[in-house]
């Protein structure tokens, strides 16, 4: 008898994953309904499976068995809708019109690595960006990776070129474990320069990949995969982005979704951040500067406080309001009288005395025997 583990693994092997048409099926029919369906040619729901089904499933039981096999030379397990540790936040993509081509929660997600994906993705935030990033983006990436991880979040990217491959490491870096999407099989290292760094996410965190085992990452399961990073997670950012980067799709998934999408600006002047600038300014992006304020945004405003403390950066700056009213009032090398000084403030002299010998121990102001004198700027750092 076949499980329900077993028909959405067939099924995921009759569609390219992300096919619009089976959100409409899975409203109608389970799975195991629905691939006997195909196999006798019957419609399903009034509509008839794809020609492309009809000619996979002349071939459906070699290509389970080679895919199992496959899987477990490679050391990938499958991870479905019935299990207890699926993201159920993937879900939410069933209800959304498709965006270049593609939508529908995956039917189930191939996983290297030992982690718990439902517990990994509880607490996550996506971090995306050009693959041609600058110097700029790069330290920004790792840093902000870094930052959310040690705040408890973890990092969710497609260890692709640029920002990607930063934020993953910016989240090993702390010992923190963190997730990749793949656009091909979980087992095919894309880039090819990036093995060892996919290695090391696989053995702290996860690599995922709704392709099945040995797919080759095309263009447009790139775009597909992008709904997986936006839907996995409880938030969005593009750290760079071009005007037409496909970061930007993954924030359009986010946006659909209802979860925070968030922007770090990059210079005025940077033609990789057009594409930020753009999204922040049309109001589709929140802007961000660093992983506190990404913390506050996913937490709830209120919830956490990114402003930073402010240190006095002068003199000045430490003093009470009173001192510097004083302080203002004394001139250069002329000395003045404390009576002459307490009218130009317009308080008592016992007021402009007690400031006054304040500024004094500070070494502000000097007490001469005709009166004070200014010896110290406090305006300077």
């Amino acid at each position: 008898m076949t499980t329900p583990r077993q028909s959405y693994l067939a099924l995921s092997l009759l569609a390219e994953p992300g096919d619009p048409r089976m959100v409409g099926f899975l409203e109608n029919a389970e799975p195991g309904e629905i691939i006997a369906a195909v196999f006798k040619g019957r419609s399903i729901g009034g509509v008839a499976p794809p020609r492309s089904w009809l000619e996979r499933a002349e071939r459906l039981d070699a290509l389970v068995a080679s895919t199992l096999v496959k899987a477990k030379a490679m050391g990938l397990r499958w991870l479905c809708r019935t299990d207890g540790d699926w993201p159920t936040q993937l879900n939410d993509l069933d209800h959304l019109e498709p965006l270049n081509g593609a939508t529908g929660a995956p039917l189930g997600l191939w996983l290297r690595g030992k982690g718990n994906l439902a517990q990994l993705a509880a607490a996550s935030v996506a971090i995306v960006g050009a693959r041609d990033a600058t110097t700029f983006g790069a330290e920004v990436g790792a840093e902000v990776g870094a930052d959310v991880s040690d705040a408890g979040m973890t990092v969710v990217s497609g260890a692709a070129y640029g920002i990607d491959a930063c934020a993953h490491r910016g989240a090993l870096s702390m010992g923190k474990p963190t997730i990749a999407v793949l656009a091909g099989g979980a087992d095919v290292d894309y880039p090819r320069a990036h093995t060892a760094l996919l290695a090391r996410i696989a053995e702290e965190g996860l690599i995922v990949s709704e392709q099945s085992p040995g797919q080759i990452p095309l263009k447009a399961r790139f775009l597909s995969r992008n709904r997986l990073i936006a839907g996995l997670t409880q938030g969005t950012v593009v750290v760079e982005a071009a005007r037409r980067s496909g970061s930007l799709n993954t924030l359009n998934w986010a946006d659909q979704l209802g979860r925070v999408t968030m922007g770090i600006p990059g210079p005025v002047t940077s033609r990789a951040s057009v594409g930020v600038h753009e999204a922040m300014r049309t109001g589709k992006a929140m802007l961000v500067t660093c992983g506190a304020d990404i913390a506050e945004a996913l937490g709830g405003l209120g919830t956490v406080d990114s402003t930073p403390a402010r240190a006095p950066e002068t003199d000045y700056d430490g003093i009470t309001v009173s001192e510097r009213r004083t302080l203002d009032a004394v001139p250069w090398g002329v000395p003045l009288a404390t009576a002459d000084i307490a009218d130009e403030l317009r308080v008592s002299k016992e007021q402009a005395r007690k400031q006054l010998v304040l500024l004094e121990t500070g070494g502000f102001v000097a007490r001469l025997p005709t009166g004070w004198t200014l010896v110290r700027r406090a305006d300077l750092a």
